[in-house]
């Protein structure tokens, strides 16, 4: 996917979850932030970021925030941007073969998965998580507590005994990473939910983005997943 008119910038402050506000040329700026995850290891004041402008004269945020440079690396943080790249790869064929269908925002039982996907004579559903948070190579998801998490991991393995195929897709939005783990110290029943899944046949897979500061694609590149004790 391309982001149109990319501007660099310095970050300033956050103002809450959606508000940020950043340096420009000189001039402060509001700006949308596209990631409510606290992100706090991104977003610390001096940090150069780089924002696409908004097509929309009307809007009160002139620009939205969609990368941020952590020491020398750059890193997606547009929380949109995972769900776009996989269908992009998707319709491609780069991640499955044979797919005749694919439905977006997919309702089954009590939740909406990100992609129902038929492949032959496969029927899936695919749950798409954005990945930012990273430490000396190491990769892991969630940045906070998220029930809505568990609560799909939870429906994907209810779907996996139903026959469907069922897939968790960790999209890494930075490049160079050794391997992902599930963030225990931030949400332990997170990691027991994705145990489990495992466990009971979901496929669990992280793949590396190529990443600038005006274009995020899926690599070919899939990164190895721990789930043992003693990461």
């Amino acid at each position: 996917m391309k982001y149109n008119g990319v501007v660099e910038g310095k970050f300033i402050k956050r103002e809450n979850r959606f508000i940020g506000y950043v340096l420009i040329n000189g001039e402060v700026e509001k700006c949308h932030i596209k990631n409510t995850g606290r992100c706090k290891e991104l977003l610390i004041e001096g940090a150069k970021v780089f924002l696409e402008p908004s097509s929309n004269s009307q809007r009160k945020t002139k620009y939205s925030l969609v990368a941020v440079l952590k020491g020398e690396k750059l890193i997606n943080m547009d929380s949109q941007a995972p769900n776009k790249v996989v269908e992009e790869a998707i319709e491609k064929g780069k991640l499955f073969k044979n797919v005749s269908f694919i439905k977006r925002e997919c309702k089954f039982q009590n939740s909406r998965f990100d992609f129902y996907v038929e492949m032959g004579q496969k029927k899936a559903f695919i749950e798409v998580k954005g990945v930012t948070l990273e430490k000396d190579g190491v990769v892991s998801f969630p940045d906070a507590p998220s029930q809505r998490a568990i609560k799909h991991i939870l429906e994907l393995i209810e779907a996996k005994k139903l026959g469907y195929e069922a897939y968790i897709i960790f999209v890494i939005q930075l490049e160079g990473s050794k391997f992902f783990v599930p963030n225990k110290e931030r949400h332990i029943q997170f990691y027991e939910a994705l145990k489990t899944a495992v466990e009971s046949g979901v496929k669990v897979l992280a793949y590396e983005c190529d990443v600038e500061k005006d274009e995020l694609l899926l690599s070919k590149r899939e990164v190895e997943v721990r789930l043992q004790e003693d990461f």
